[in-house]
């Protein structure tokens, strides 16, 4: 946060009892995420601009058309029934996402918040190209239809949906050890939120049968983690990358010792394993592999 400090949230306790909402100015990006979010949501009850949210959110027309877009703005299409829980979410993902653009700063929320959405789009396609490769045969064009789904496709990850997830899972990666009270009452350590959003995420998967949905949400809490606490995407990636090239050269050393049957002696050092003074008989542990 700039080197400030963050206040409490507004579900968050401290030592000295549960925190009130902090009076710190709204970020205006957020107020500009939020009036997106509710402007589309709203777009989608009128004839003759319910065109736009559907442009923008997740759908089969990304493999169907060429709407390659979807898989990066569906977080900003509000979703749902007409209904005033669109308010109580939208009041929940403000409480959360100031919290989160406080402590990341602007570059680094925004950073997260799309490498995060993008990646589970992308592995929420790849699922439901694959179940609708598998319940349709294989033919090609089983593609442009349900395919045996029960469910519309990618709705547990559409609009505000993505966003509160990926705001509950950073606030609970950041403020591991802070309190927040489930449904107002219960009071929880944020880390397990973390398993909570996906206890949530599959229930509802259980009554939609939405697996697509269901993987993209799992993605955006597990990919705001993997982010947050390896320190960026470039980090992230970095480390990867470092991890399996130390694994290759692992690979490839096991090979070539099986290969010219090496082995190690317990010998070698400069009294050529005789021992050392004072210790006869007891070898000296070389460096070097015979």
């Amino acid at each position: 946060m700039n080197g400030r400090s963050t206040p409490p949230g507004p579900w968050s306790r401290g030592p000295g009892g549960f925190g009130l909402p902090p009076l710190t100015p709204a970020p205006r990006d957020l107020v500009v995420l939020l009036a997106v979010v509710f402007v589309t949501f709203s777009l989608q009850f009128f004839a003759g601009a319910r065109l736009v949210p559907l442009l923008l959110r997740l759908t089969p027309e990304v493999w169907q058309s060429g709407f390659v877009w979807q898989v990066a703005t569906y977080p900003f299409s509000g979703y749902g029934p007409p209904s005033i829980w669109i308010l109580l979410e939208l009041l929940i993902l403000y409480w959360f996402a100031r919290d989160v653009y406080y402590r990341l700063g602007r570059r680094r929320f925004w950073r997260t918040l799309v490498t995060v959405a993008v990646a589970a789009g992308a592995a929420a396609v790849a699922v439901e190209l694959v179940v609708r490769l598998a319940t349709s045969g294989g033919a090609p064009d089983g593609l442009g239809a349900p395919g045996g789904t029960t469910s519309v496709p990618f709705g547990l990850m559409q609009g505000q949906r993505t966003l509160l997830a990926f705001s509950i899972a950073a606030f609970a990666t950041l403020n591991r050890q802070a309190t927040i009270l489930l449904f107002f009452v219960l009071p929880i350590q944020a880390r397990w939120f973390l398993w909570l959003e996906v206890l949530f995420a599959f229930i509802a998967f259980l009554a939609t049968k939405d697996l697509a949905g269901f993987v993209g949400l799992v993605v955006v809490v597990g990919g705001t983690y993997s982010v947050l606490t390896a320190g960026g995407p470039g980090r992230m990636l970095r480390d990867w990358r470092l991890r399996a090239e130390k694994l290759r050269i692992e690979r490839q050393l096991g090979r070539e010792r099986r290969k010219r049957n090496l082995r190690v002696l317990e010998g070698g050092g400069r009294d050529g394993g005789r021992g050392r003074p004072g210790e006869p008989g007891k070898p000296h542990k070389g460096p070097w592999v015979h």
